[in-house]
């Protein structure tokens, strides 16, 4: 079948047409995927919680505990069993592959994905679909450049493209999709894949607009321009949005990393106790306020909150309860995302400070919902520290230009904070917890930028160390290493370096071996610092320490050869 289509009209075509041809390929069968998946996720919800909903209080809690408990059990099952790198978000995984991998998505990701992910966010968990989606479009353009012939090496662009169409048929939202992927997954707002992610990105959301209707996210009246008042407020509700995104983040990768350690457990049945928790908590904000905001999306209460329809404690108390309910979820090895989310807190954070104001000064419909998005723009950015993804996302969705000026400063605002409390955004994290670190495989643009990367980027860390220096230790150590030089360590502590050949010669006249200087330096050391530290050294050898002066110890090693090696990578990547 492969061959077919390889000889078809595709081949036929000159180059530039056969790229435009091949992204509309990617960029409806990412739109389509995408709105599958939210349909899935809908016929679910409805005909489970919701149904559970109208009946009596009774059949609610043992209906809505059947369902949350299995929908979790299985998809945690095919996670564990079939593909681990389903679960989470999805985001992080598909910038790792972008980079690591060439933008190659087995197929296993895909299926699992879409069930899992239908089950786990339809059955209840409180996660988003914005993330699955990402990678679920992703995934499958990935296979579908496979089937017209890109070899795995090319396979970037079609997965940029099909994660920009995944997100815009998500959301409807097509600008705002293209500048999430070249923020997020590509790095680099000038890229040569810019024409293919949004020509895809427009198929996405056109999909999407097709089937599901101009507005399938939200429902938001036309709020107009706030007063003074909601202005004066925006950097109140930007604040503590932010910091409601933060805790999250803390306290989700948290759990998160608590749950990676080995446990008696078997991890489906962590994904399912997450889902149980998950309906504890909104079981009990249903019964007590009729609200079910905090199982699935939670797009209802959500658009409540927008158009002003919520009473401020109602809105604080589900900003509370989707806060650790999520948490809780995720951290549990959950499938789903965390846009959706990150979204609810905002607006959640925003109805309750504007209408517990509210009772003391007069604000009007437009200051409410104004505070609403600030809220959500907020909660997203720093979470995500893709600034100009969440005002596009939130000005997108309303179509008022009136908002742009409060949700700018909601960015600021949330920037601002966000990076003074948690170093990295939530998916840079992710990658770090599972020991990857996409900063030392994405290619710099420039010379300059080259020269800023850390030293990290090229080290060794798993170098030879010599801890004995006696003439047995050294002559075993020289037996099983080919290296010329070797780092000395007294208890992990840097004391300099021992030469082979000097070695040698000291061992045959039964004389101790030198301990010669050597230059060190710290794994964030700039590439410019460590080149003039290797030129300098004798040794052309430059130890990695774990931390500046002389209590630090070593981790890792960087020779010449490792530094001319790197740039002669760099060199290649420029020319292609």
């Amino acid at each position: 079948m492969s061959s077919v289509i390889r000889l078809g009209i595709l081949e036929k075509l000159p180059p530039q047409a056969r790229t435009i041809a091949t992204t509309a390929i990617f960029g409806l069968g990412a739109g389509l995927i995408a709105v599958a998946f939210h349909l899935a996720i809908h016929g679910i919800y409805e005909h489970g919680i919701v149904a559970a909903s109208h009946g009596s209080r009774l059949h609610f809690v043992i209906g809505s505990f059947l369902i949350v408990a299995a929908t979790s059990a299985i998809a945690g099952w095919l996670l564990t069993r079939f593909c681990t790198d389903a679960a989470g978000s999805g985001i992080p995984q598909v910038k790792l592959v972008f980079w690591r991998d060439f933008g190659v998505i087995p197929w296993r990701v895909v299926w699992v994905k879409f069930i899992g992910g239908a089950l786990s966010v339809g059955g209840g968990s409180s996660l988003g679909r914005e993330g699955p989606s990402v990678q679920l479009a992703a995934g499958l353009a990935s296979n579908l450049s496979g089937v017209l012939g890109t070899p795995k090496h090319l396979r970037r662009t079609a997965t940029a493209a099909g994660a920009a169409a995944g997100l815009a048929a998500a959301f409807n939202t097509p600008i705002a999709a293209v500048t999430f992927v070249l923020e997020e997954i590509i790095g680099d707002l000038n890229s040569r894949m810019l024409g293919s992610v949004l020509l895809a990105s427009v198929l996405g959301a056109l999909v999407a607009h097709g089937v599901l209707g101009a507005q399938p996210a939200f429902t938001l009246q036309s709020p107009g321009a706030p007063h003074w008042l909601g202005y004066a407020l925006t950097p109140v509700v930007a604040a503590v949005a932010t910091l409601a995104g933060c805790w999250f983040q803390k306290a989700a990768l948290g759990l998160r990393l608590f749950n990676k350690r080995p446990h008696r457990l078997p991890a489906w049945v962590r994904v399912t106790l997450g889902g149980i928790a998950v309906w504890a908590i909104g079981a009990g904000v249903f019964l007590g306020t009729g609200h079910l905001g905090v199982f699935s999306l939670g797009y209802d209460d959500l658009s409540s909150a927008l158009n002003g329809d919520m009473v401020w404690h109602v809105a604080a108390l589900l900003l509370v309860a989707k806060l650790a309910a999520t948490a809780i979820c995720y951290g549990l090895g959950g499938c789903g995302g965390i846009f959706a989310p990150t979204l609810f807190f905002g607006g959640m954070a925003g109805a309750a400070i504007s209408g517990l104001v509210g009772w003391v000064l007069p604000m009007t419909g437009a200051d409410h919902v104004t505070l609403a998005v600030v809220g959500m723009c907020a909660c997203l950015g720093g979470v995500v520290r893709a600034p100009v993804t969440g005002i596009l996302i939130v000005f997108e969705m309303t179509h008022e230009f009136a908002l742009v000026p409060a949700l700018i400063i909601a960015a600021l605002v949330s920037q601002a904070i966000s990076r003074r409390i948690t170093p990295h955004n939530f998916y840079e994290e992710v990658l770090a917890q599972d020991g990857q670190h996409v900063e030392r495989i994405v290619p710099p643009r420039s010379l300059r930028t080259w020269m800023e990367l850390p030293a990290a980027r090229i080290a060794n860390f798993s170098p030879v160390l010599a801890s004995d220096l006696a003439p047995e230790a050294l002559r075993t150590l020289f037996a099983s290493h080919r290296h010329e030089r070797f780092p000395v360590v007294a208890d992990g502590v840097l004391l300099g370096v021992v030469e082979r050949r000097a070695a040698e010669a000291a061992l045959k006249g039964d004389l101790p071996a030198p301990i010669e200087p050597v230059a060190s330096c710290v794994a964030e050391t700039p590439l410019r610092e460590v080149q003039a530290k290797l030129i300098e050294s004798p040794g052309q050898l430059a130890v990695v320490l774990d931390k500046a002066g002389p209590e630090g110890r070593v981790v890792g090693v960087v020779t010449l050869h490792d530094l001319l090696r790197a740039e002669m990578l760099f060199a290649k990547e420029q020319e292609e």
